[in-house]
């Protein structure tokens, strides 16, 4: 039988534009007895994203968060500024990655590649506290 189950993760950013939050998410999903379903992991915020991503190789992760500061520079001439001249670029960076990520789980673990883990991208200057949501439908026990 299907069952549900849902969690909030806040997690700290600090200065670090990625943040592996796999380890939190694992430990969820063990805590609840998830065998089959699928995981559901949801930022609730417009200036930070998730993705699955290399977690082997940490230039990987300076490429990327170069690759995005090309993509939305501070500084470029935005209208929307009200709250600092690296809100808009994280808007938009937002939007070019993802707010929710959809992970399989079979046997009770998630299925992850051997080098992917699930990061947490924080879009702003300065680290902040970020809500994740993790909803999991599945078999239990």
């Amino acid at each position: 039988m299907l069952q549900e189950a849902h969690h909030s993760l806040t997690i700290a950013t600090g200065d670090r534009p990625f943040t592996n939050v796999t380890a939190a998410v694992l430990e969820w999903l063990a805590t609840i007895e998830a065998r089959d379903g699928l995981l559901t992991v949801f930022v609730s915020h417009t200036s930070a994203s998730l993705t699955i991503q290399e977690n082997a190789d940490a230039d990987v992760l300076l490429d990327l968060g170069d690759a995005l500061d090309r993509l939305a520079p501070r500084g470029a001439d935005y209208r929307h500024d009200i709250e600092g001249g690296d809100d808009m670029p994280a808007h938009i960076k937002s939007m070019l990655t993802a707010t929710s990520l959809a992970v399989p789980v079979v046997g009770g673990s998630a299925v992850l590649g051997t080098w992917q883990a699930i990061y947490l991208i924080e879009h702003r200057h300065r680290g902040r506290a970020r809500q994740i949501v993790l909803s999991y439908i599945g078999t239990r026990g």
